[in-house]
């Protein structure tokens, strides 16, 4: 018999920002990493983008390849010791509304599937955390000890739909009667894949890329959480990009 699952991505939609950028945060507290890296390379990215005067998409791209030239040949204990202070200090700032739809999904016994950007040792510890099914992040390459700098990413739509067709066929499951939770356009085709797909504080481009697809903003399911209120709304809704 078929089963039913949830797909997950965690930045944006779990978590209120992101654990790669928590991460990175932590390495230049601690001295891992050099501060200057940040102010040098990506602070400018990341004013544009909380001033409003950049796009998501492109500050996390930015900030994720100054993040990986940063970590390559950082040791490896090093890496785990900001991870266990990311999750001491960060991982329950998370959306009320996704953390409940796991809650409710796990006591329905569905299969439950983190599938994020994210560092896999950063998942890793949130599926933990969230007593989850199982889960998929970008394999960051470790040899020796030491980060290579080499990695797989898990953060664009071609990547989650080849691990959505690999955990279909894992835990034989019936995605027409499945749901995914996304929140940027990387994560379009997960919800594509699916028979119930909801958008999480959703990002212009994801919203547009809903809207034109016909079959898609028929089924999908809005949903913004902005302080204590949950606002509800379909691909209808007339939005506008500053």
């Amino acid at each position: 018999m078929k089963k039913r699952a949830a797909f997950f991505d965690i930045d944006g939609t779990l978590y209120r920002n992101s654990l790669m950028v928590e991460h990175f945060k932590k390495l230049i507290k601690y001295e891992i990493i050099d501060e200057k890296t940040w102010i040098e390379h990506a602070r400018s990215t990341y004013v544009d983008w909380d001033t409003r005067k950049g796009d998501y998409d492109d500050y996390l791209l930015e900030v994720c390849n100054i993040y990986v030239e940063s970590l390559k040949g950082v040791e490896w204990d090093s890496i785990e010791f900001a991870t266990k202070q990311v999750m001491k200090t960060k991982a329950d700032r998370v959306y009320k509304f996704t953390r409940e739809r796991i809650k409710k999904h796990l006591e329905s016994g569905d299969i439950v599937i983190f599938i994020s950007g994210s560092p896999d040792f950063l998942v890793k510890k949130m599926a933990e955390k969230y007593g989850v099914t199982d889960y998929l992040g970008s394999q960051y390459i470790v040899r020796d000890g030491y980060f290579t700098g080499e990695l797989v990413p898990m953060w664009d739509s071609k990547s989650k739909n080849k691990a959505i067709a690999e955990f279909v066929e894992k835990y034989n499951i019936d995605l027409s009667e499945s749901y995914a939770y996304g929140d940027t356009h990387g994560d379009i085709n997960m919800l594509r894949n699916v028979g119930h797909p909801v958008a999480i504080n959703p990002t212009f481009e994801l919203f547009e890329g809903i809207k034109k697809d016909k079959e898609l903003s028929s089924k999908t399911e809005i949903v913004v959480e902005r302080k204590d209120v949950l606002y509800r709304m379909n691909a209808n809704a007339n939005i506008s990009q500053f």
